[in-house]
């Protein structure tokens, strides 16, 4: 049993790490809200929430932050806990930025084939690598290693969608629709986003539903994924073996317990070549990389503006771009690399710069 001392102390060092988390946050200034206008569709207007401007180069930043104050003020995190975390690659970066400030040992599960770039961001930032062959069992590593370590597993699998204050409290959605209310159209008719662990998703659509938009909430998944399939079949609960996406950090081979398919009005299945040949022609117009997930979103996104359009319907789309493609340079951005997996993304390539020809 611990002494008053000792209660007393850890209760004073978790104030104080909540306090660093938040004097973080006050540090950093929101994302951006990137308008881009389609000249082919007049009276539609995309935008981009510019996530990639976190201090960790991602939308996952925000999830970190999240877990991180989510498990302090729950009392799962001591100065002396080691930090686990099961991840593609950035989410670890994030948490282990965070784990960094608290002076905590963080431990990344990770499948062996994530990008190298992406470890590299993880070791800067002072986390260590666990890597499995087989991606399926992450989940049962991470819990192990917080066996042996008595440390603390993040899970953001399970625990996404309720670490974040759906409500508001400075959430991406909240931050949306602030940043959107000056616009022509600051009601979007759609807001698109990827699923990962489905913390974001279940934030917007729980916040539309809360705030009473008009908004519709698409969620864009990879082929081989999942969520889509549980979407239209809530009996599908996994993939077939052998059944697997490039696209890091969305879609998943069983449904993730953060996945709230109520919230959301509708699911687009993409296929990875289609958000190769959209993430490089987007990267073209912005004029610097973008990351496979945001290619996803933008898949997703010409279909519903096609719609929109053939109904005569004017309005504004929001979209996320999820992080930076620096990190795939020897994978998204390699010719050969994605040769090698059969990927035709050359003709997608081309079929999206038309998207925003004039």
């Amino acid at each position: 049993m611990p002494s008053n001392r000792d209660i007393a102390a850890v209760r004073a060092w978790r104030t104080e790490a909540i306090q660093r988390i938040e004097a973080d946050y006050n540090r950093s200034a929101d994302t951006h809200l990137i308008r881009l206008e389609l000249p082919r569709y007049p009276g539609i207007t995309l935008y981009l929430k510019d996530e990639s401007s976190h201090p960790t180069g991602s939308l996952k930043h925000r999830l970190a932050r999240s877990l991180f104050l989510y498990a302090l003020c729950n009392g799962w995190i001591g100065p002396d806990t080691c930090v686990i975390e099961a991840s593609s690659g950035s989410t670890a970066v994030s948490e282990a930025y965070f784990a960094r400030m608290l002076g905590l040992r963080f431990l990344a599960v990770v499948p062996a084939s994530t990008a190298a770039p992406k470890l590299d961001a993880i070791r800067f930032h002072g986390g260590e690598i666990h890597a499995v062959d087989d991606p399926r069992t992450v989940y049962d590593v991470a819990h192990r290693l917080a066996a042996e370590t008595g440390g603390h597993y993040l899970d953001q699998f399970t625990y996404a969608e309720r670490a974040t204050d759906w409500r508001g409290n400075n959430n991406i959605a909240e931050s949306i629709f602030a940043q959107m209310a000056a616009e022509e159209h600051s009601i979007p008719r759609w807001i698109v986003c990827g699923a990962g662990t489905g913390g974001t998703s279940a934030t917007i659509g729980r916040f539309i539903g809360y705030r009473r938009h008009a908004t519709q909430l698409c969620v864009a998944d990879p082929v081989h994924s999942v969520f889509h399939r549980h979407f239209v079949d809530r009996a599908a609960l996994s993939l077939p073996e052998g059944c697997a996406s490039c696209i890091e950090g969305i879609g998943r081979p069983r449904v993730e317990p953060s996945f709230i398919p109520s919230v959301i009005d509708r699911m687009i299945a993409v296929d990875d070549a289609a958000s190769i040949g959209a993430m490089r022609a987007l990267s073209r117009r912005l004029g610097r990389r973008v990351g496979g997930s945001t290619g996803t979103n933008l898949v997703a996104v010409a279909q519903l503006v096609e719609e929109m359009a053939s109904r005569g319907e004017a309005g504004s789309i929001v979209s996320i771009l999820c992080d930076g493609g620096d990190r795939y340079g020897c994978t998204y951005y390699d010719d050969a690399w994605l040769d090698a997996r059969g990927l035709d993304w050359r003709r997608n390539d081309m079929a999206f710069d038309t998207m925003f020809a004039a």
